[in-house]
Order: C-alpha cells, then structure tokens, then sequence
C-alpha cells in the first residue's frame, strides 16, 4: 500500500502543486489510515469496502479526534481513492456513500482592537529587531497576510511609493493587497535604518531577516509574536491568524464589504470569508446582551 501512496504524493505535489502545508496533512492522514489498513490485514486498495472505511473513522473518534480532523481526514481519503480509480489501480472506491462527520466551524478568535493597538506597540525601543518586529506586526495587521505570506516577502514585492505590497497565497495565487500608512512608515524605517544590520552582505531577497541575515520561518515568526504578546500583556493564545482574523473582522465591522474583504484575503471562495460575519453578527449579540435593558 505504501507504493500507492508514493505515486499518489507525487501526484498531489507535480500535478495538482499543492503547498507543503497541505502535502503534509495529507500526508499525515494516509499514513494513518495504511498502517490502520495494515494491522487488519488489507493490503490492497480493491479489499477496502465502506464498512472498512467507517471502522476506521470509528477508530479516529475512538481516539479522541474532533469532528473537523474527522472531516479532513475523509477529505484525504476521497481524493486518495477517486486517484486509484482514475488510474485504474483499483475497481472500487468505499467512499461514495460516506457522508463527513457533522461539526460546526469554530469562530475566528479575535483581538479587540485596543489589545491589536497594545500588540503593534510592544517592541519599544530603537533596536533593529525592535524596529524589524514592529514592522512585520504592523504589516499583518495592515494586510492580513498569512504568515507564509509574510515570511516570504521579497523586496521586489514591495511598491511603498504607491501603497501597495504583491502577496503569493495558495498555489502561488497572487494578489495585491493596499497598505495603511502606519505599516508603510514602520516599513520605510526598518528598511533603512534596521535591516541593513541583517543583511550584512547586502544580498538578501526577503524583506524579513533573522539574525543570520537569513529569512525568517514560519515558526520563528510564531515565537516572535507570541513573546510580544507578553510584553503587551496580553495572555491568552496568540497565532499569527490572529492578526489576519482580526483584520477581516475590525474591516467588517467599519462598514466593508465583503468581496472586499474577500480580495483582500486572497480566499478563492466567498463562503471562507463570510466567517467573518458570524464574528461580527455573534459581537453584537453580546453587545446587546450585556447593555440592553432587557437583554
């Protein structure tokens, strides 16, 4: 079975050009599922029937997975069986009639924008990585990039005299996205001031450097801006999609409209953007709920 997995890797990556995110969750999930397939005793993909198939989503529930890693996980398998079929390395595809477990989409956390004012502010100080974090917070925030996103900006992505920075989201789609004058200024500063420190060389791409002159990675961004919420006060769990949720959500809630929104986001579907507006939608329940006479 791992031969087929092989050849179905491959063709995620050459043919479909999935991100490595995505490759490795896939990845992830198969793996799982072969080697549960395996200690049963399959071991070729016509012997998987549908009741096969749902003892193993029973296992993954009995292990403790939520109904969305459920859902994702039979996503992998559809797509894994529909490539035997299309390739004509099996006759049977189990998955037809399963239906995906039921779950209801978390919403977004979110910042207040007073606690996004006291992030943006945390690194104090004249230092270059002062003055490097300041900018990349300000930038997200602006923006909503992801934080691949960020960490991979180059220098010939940027058009500070117009405004305007070239972000490549998923599958390399690019899109281009306004910045405010805030994250502009902070950008100019640690441009001039700041990165020549990392780039000693001069001969860096990224915007972003570490202290190597190297590009930063995504986990070196999450270290960075989980410690300025530390110093900002603020406790709870903080993700870089915190920042991009709560862009979408404070641009809402100002009165913009959603393929705004959307475009700004990058999201090839509507539906993935319209989260924001239950966010917006539950805000003013509360709202209701906690000033109302009767509420």
């Amino acid at each position: 079975m791992d031969h087929y997995l092989d050849l179905f890797m491959s063709y995620l990556a050459v043919e479909r050009g999935l991100a490595r995110n995505t490759l490795d969750a896939y990845g992830r999930d198969l793996a799982r599922y072969l080697a549960w397939l395996q200690a049963q005793g399959v071991n070729h993909p016509d012997a998987i029937s549908a009741p096969i198939l749902l003892r193993f989503l029973t296992h993954l529930k009995d292990e403790g997975l939520a109904p969305r890693s459920r859902s994702r996980a039979l996503v992998a398998l559809r797509t894994f069986h529909k490539f035997l079929i299309s390739e004509r390395l099996c006759t049977v595809n189990p998955t037809g009639q399963i239906a995906a477990p039921r779950s209801l989409a978390p919403l977004p956390k979110t910042l207040s924008p007073s606690d996004v004012e006291s992030l943006l502010a945390s690194p104090k100080g004249e230092g270059h990585l002062a003055a490097r974090d300041r900018a990349m917070l300000e930038i997200l925030y602006a923006t909503g990039l992801r934080v691949s996103e960020l960490v991979t900006l180059k220098l010939s992505d940027l058009q500070l005299d117009v405004g305007y920075l070239t972000a490549f989201g998923k599958r390399s789609k690019q899109r281009i996205v306004p910045l405010g004058t805030a994250a502009i200024d902070e950008l100019r500063t640690y441009l001039i001031a700041a990165r020549p420190r990392f780039d000693r060389t001069g001969s860096a791409a990224f915007v972003f450097l570490n202290r190597s002159g190297e590009g930063l990675t995504r986990q070196g961004f999450w270290k960075i801006i989980k410690r300025r919420a530390r110093e900002a006060g603020i406790y709870r769990n903080i993700t870089p999609h915190t920042l991009r949720h709560s862009f979408a959500t404070h641009l809402l809630e100002n009165g913009a409209d959603l393929r705004s929104v959307q475009a700004m986001l990058g999201h090839a579907d509507i539906s993935t953007t319209q989260i924001y507006t239950h966010v917006t939608r539950e805000r003013l329940r509360q709202i209701h709920a906690q000033h109302h006479p009767r509420g």
